[in-house]
Parts: C-alpha cells; sequence; structure tokens
C-alpha cells in the first residue's frame, strides 16, 4: 500500500494502531522524501529484516510494538510533546487529564474581555429582557453604552474614527460575545425579548461571573467559528488546535516575544496548513496562514478569552508587529502535567 492509496480510515502505515486521519494525516507528502512517515517506514522496513511472521495479526503487534517508543518520544517540532500527547490535544482537549487538565472554574475567569462583554449584556437585559431590532441585534443606544463601558473614552474616541456604532455587527467584540452566549445556553429570545436564561442566573447566583467564565470558554474554543472574525480561508485546524497554542504560551509566554515567534512555532509542528490555503495571485499562501493565526489564535482566541495580551510593539499607526505575553488567567485555566 502506498502513501498516496491510503485512506482516511485506513491503519495509519506509522504502526500508531490509530487511523491515517487522526494520526499522520496532512504530516505525509509524496513530495516529502524526509517526512516523518517515509523515516518510520524505513525504520520498521529495517526492523523487519530477518523476522517471519506466522500470521498478519502477529506482524502487526511487532510493528506496534517497534513503533510505540517512537510515538511516545518527543519531537522538537512538538516542542516537547510526543506524537501521543499532541494526539491527545487535538483529538481530546476536555479528557486527556495526563496531558491537560482545563480547570471548571478558574479563578480570575470574570476579567476576561468575554466576560466583561456578557456582563454588559446582562445588565443591558436586566428581569425584564431587551427588546432586539427588526434585525434580531441589540439596540444601537445599548452597544453604544457598552461601548463606553467596555473601552476608555480614549479607546472609544479611537475606534469612532474608523466608524460610529450604528448597529451591534458593528461592535464586532460585543456581537460574538452575544453569539457565544446564546450557544452557551446563557441568553435566549424568548417573547419576543433578549433574556437570561435560568442557567444562566443561577451561575450568576452562585458564583458570579467567574462561573460563567468556564460555559463561554468551552463554547468557543467547541461551537463557535473562529473564521467569523475575518475573511480568511476557513483553515479550521487553527481552532481545532487551540489547546496547542496555549500549550506555546504556557512554555514560551512568560516574557514577551513577538507575534512571528508563534507563528513560527505554530507552523513548524503543522506545516501541512500551507497546503491548505486557496492558491492567491497577490499572498503567499505561508503569510496567510501567519496571519490567519494571529488574529484567530493569538487575539481572538487567547486575547479575548484573557488569557494573553497581544498588543502593538510600538506606537506607530497600523503597526504590523504585535508582541504577546500570557497572562496569569491562562496558568488558572489550564495546567500541563507534563514538563513544559
Amino acid at each position: 500500500m502506498t502513501i498516496s492509496s491510503i485512506g482516511d480510515n485506513d491503519p495509519c502505515p506509522c504502526g500508531s494502531g490509530k487511523t491515517y486521519r487522526q494520526c499522520c494525516h496532512g504530516r505525509i507528502s509524496d513530495a516529502d522524501s524526509d517526512s516523518n512517515a517515509q523515516r518510520a517506514a524505513e525504520m520498521v522496513r529495517k526492523a523487519l529484516e530477518g523476522h517471519e511472521f506466522r500470521s498478519l495479526e502477529e506482524l502487526q503487534a511487532f510493528v506496534t510494538g517497534h513503533v510505540r517508543p517512537q510515538n511516545e518520544h518527543p519531537l522538537d517540532e512538538f516542542h516537547g510533546l510526543s506524537p501521543e500527547q499532541m494526539h491527545s490535544l487535538l483529538y481530546r482537549p476536555f479528557a486527556s487529564p495526563d496531558v491537560a487538565i482545563i480547570a471548571e472554574a478558574p479563578e480570575g475567569g470574570a476579567t476576561a474581555p468575554i466576560s466583561r462583554l456578557f456582563d454588559l449584556l446582562a445588565l443591558a437585559i436586566g428581569d425584564q429582557g431587551l427588546k432586539p431590532t427588526a434585525t434580531g441585534n441589540l439596540p444601537r443606544a445599548v452597544c453604544r453604552e457598552a461601548a463606553r463601558s467596555y473601552w476608555d473614552e480614549k479607546a472609544y474616541q479611537d475606534r469612532m474614527q474608523f466608524g460610529a456604532i450604528n448597529s451591534e455587527p458593528d461592535f464586532l467584540e460585543l456581537h460574538v460575545a452575544r453569539l457565544t452566549a446564546e450557544r452557551a445556553g446563557l441568553i435566549r429570545k424568548y417573547r419576543g425579548r433578549f433574556r437570561l436564561t435560568q442557567d444562566a442566573r443561577r451561575l450568576l447566583s452562585d458564583n458570579g461571573l467567574a462561573a460563567i467564565y468556564p460555559r463561554l470558554f468551552r463554547t468557543y474554543v467547541e461551537r463557535c467559528n473562529w473564521g467569523y472574525w475575518d475573511r480568511y480561508p476557513d483553515l479550521p485546524f487553527i481552532q481545532h488546535a487551540f489547546l496547542f497554542t496555549l500549550y506555546l504560551l504556557t512554555r514560551y509566554g512568560t516574557t514577551w516575544r513577538p507575534h512571528r515567534f508563534y507563528e513560527d512555532t505554530f507552523l513548524t509542528a503543522f506545516p501541512m496548513l500551507v497546503r491548505e490555503v486557496p492558491p492567491n495571485d497577490i499572498i503567499a499562501p505561508e503569510q496567510t496562514v501567519r496571519s490567519c493565526y494571529t488574529w484567530r489564535a493569538l487575539v481572538h482566541f487567547a486575547g479575548f478569552l484573557g488569557l494573553a495580551v497581544v498588543e502593538p510593539a510600538s506606537d506607530k499607526l497600523l503597526c504590523p508587529d504585535y508582541r504577546v505575553k500570557a497572562l496569569p488567567l491562562l496558568a488558572k485555566t489550564v495546567h500541563f502535567p507534563m514538563p513544559t
């Protein structure tokens, strides 16, 4: 069986015992002569020399036993993670306590931007509910008042230079927070008004915004489309690998680093993403992936969820360079038991 003939649900040729889709898919290419899969295949070929097997099951057991140590060995391109650990981060992010433990109620979650925006929503909705516009959005006055509370006056005035808030989508942060809260079962439309659900009221009554944050966090990574913020290609893997981004921030985010450092580390781990970008005569595929990663994973995920600060590296207008640093909430939200 050749690499090009392997189906997504066929056993992975590296011998891990997983399907090709769940293991080496995307990391294997006919054009990549030095790929990990080809190196693994050569390693297995040499190991098989001189051995005879009485059944296919015996052969598979030998290959699996021979390759397993490789799957458990940390890889430089994964920044200390083994293929097995990476598989857990990608496919079982909330159910792999040996690799990552995501807190159920992290202290400090109330300070995250998304939590602050939910608080503004809850105040506007109140006990009587809030009537939406004809298009089903929050009223303009509510959006403008929320913007003044969310930003300080200078930031508000700076934002208004690029256009006034005339509808909810003009305040995109609030719009995304509202959509996330609805998907999380915290806000719903009932009898023609936005209302807090009984679940939301119970959580707020018990532990305030700190109890709301975990629901917003999980909904944002599992049920929201990060591409809604921008016009980049789909590239859903960037969102799928959210826990690897948090691993990188945990490992390297104690000091300020340029955003390009995280672009580099992510692309080193997943170079196949470049091949998923549709052809473009203006922007190179790699640059598209880099920009998409910075905005989706760093600014609109880590920043929006209060896990890191991402800010311009200088005071220059429209500065293209950013610097990134983890915030204390990151360590309270996710813990990686293995060395980082």
